[in-house]
């Protein structure tokens, strides 16, 4: 049997996206999401981040037209990446990588998008 690296997520923006551009032209897309849960069943929330990263035209959208507070759904696959400190500690930090994002608020129904004039479809990409 082969193995599944797949995640979909449901939460809030917890930050305006930030944009990069690599040196050969791709868009990139950082931004985190929060996701809650109640432990064993009581009332306590359990509030998780997680960060987010996408690429290309998916990115373009994401930078384009998220913003702090809005839900969005995430479907993509884990990545771990390892960095090491000029003193030689590393550090492990785990993304999601966006292959499909899908804006769960409308934006004519958002004030956080009052600037923004278009009517956008809430499916991005």
């Amino acid at each position: 049997m082969g193995t599944v690296n797949k995640v979909i997520l449901i939460g809030r923006l917890g930050r305006d996206p930030e944009e990069r551009i690599t040196s050969g032209g791709i868009r990139i897309s950082n931004f985190s999401i929060s996701t809650d849960n109640y432990r064993n069943g009581s009332r306590e929330k359990a509030i998780q981040w997680h960060r987010v990263v996408a690429f290309g035209r998916a990115a373009e959208l994401c930078n384009q037209y998220l913003r702090k507070g809005q839900m969005v759904c995430i479907e993509g696959s884990l990545q771990t990446r390892c960095r090491e400190s000029a003193s030689g500690v590393k550090s492990y930090f785990t993304d999601v990588v966006a292959a499909k994002v899908t804006f769960l608020t409308s934006m004519r129904n958002d004030p956080r998008a009052a600037d923004d004039q278009g009517d956008h479809d809430t499916e991005a990409f």
